[in-house]
């Protein structure tokens, strides 16, 4: 490993991970200052609703598409939903097997899964943005940061792609790209529309317990009992 792809593996990542950790921390400490409004609304409902029921619904709600009529109807934008984000996550598990677990990335089987897994994530990255640049209702809804974080992370897939057989002498080039690409987000996405998975279980837990509180969840015919 050369001294540039150490510093790009190593001291970038590690620089950028506790920069984002202190926006992160931040945010959440500004956040928290704000107290959630209490009900003020009587507990209504069928008698098996509660506020718990209501939180565990609306936390899971993103793994039941059945539950939303969106996903309902569209059900391949769903799809093309949970690859893009399944490579995402093996995208950010490979920023740190890389590094620190190198023998991981050996195996063949993983390497298997994790390029599959990235590929696939990068497909999807296209086709999101063709579907952005020439629907026109998602030209209107679109801002300059919807089309750079897409750009961006859609890049991201592809050096991760290329870099995921982790040999240094043969693709150093995009283990460089990777890392440079992966220390610029976690500097730039505490700051961009990317940050909403911050919040998500805040705002799931909040509307979960008022929505139960109401007896709007679980949604009657979509509840285990």
């Amino acid at each position: 490993m050369s001294d540039t792809l150490y510093f790009a593996a190593h001291t970038l990542q590690e620089v950028a991970l506790i920069f984002m950790a202190l926006v992160y921390t931040t945010r959440l400490i500004w956040m928290f200052r704000f107290k959630a409004a209490k009900e003020k609304q009587m507990k209504t409902g069928l008698p098996d609703t509660s506020k718990r029921r209501g939180v565990l619904y609306s936390m899971a709600n993103i793994a039941m598409p059945w539950a939303m009529e969106s996903s309902r109807n569209h059900f391949f934008i769903y799809f093309q939903f949970v690859l893009f984000h399944i490579g995402v996550v093996f995208a950010i598990l490979q920023s740190f097997l890389i590094p620190y677990a190198p023998e991981v990335m050996a195996n063949t089987a993983i390497l298997i899964l994790f390029r599959l897994g990235i590929g696939l994530a990068f497909l999807v990255g296209l086709f999101r943005i063709v579907r952005r640049m020439t629907k026109k209702v998602m030209r209107a809804i679109s801002t300059p940061d919807d089309y750079f974080s897409l750009v961006l992370i859609t890049v991201w897939f592809f050096f991760s792609f290329m870099a995921s057989p982790n040999n240094y002498m043969e693709t150093e080039f995009w283990l460089l790209g990777f890392f440079y690409l992966t220390a610029f987000f976690l500097i730039y996405v505490p700051f961009s529309k990317i940050s909403h998975y911050l919040y998500y279980p805040f705002t799931r837990y909040f509307f979960g317990k008022t929505m139960g509180h109401r007896g709007g969840y679980p949604l009657r015919g979509t509840s285990n009992k």
